[in-house]
């Protein structure tokens, strides 16, 4: 399982309903609405992550 860096839910890889890669690593996501947010500013979520 992955988790959605914007909304931070659990995310079945082989399932997610959006993928983004951002410096070489694949992220997953519950649904197109999180990947669009995560594309606009991925840094603040790369960052938050971190954290």
């Amino acid at each position: 399982m992955a988790k959605d860096p914007v909304c931070n839910m659990d995310v079945d890889e082989k399932k997610a309903a959006a993928t983004s890669v951002y410096k070489g690593k694949a992220y997953y996501f519950c649904a197109k609405g999180c990947k669009e947010r995560f594309d606009k500013d991925p840094e603040k979520y790369v960052t938050k992550e971190k954290e």
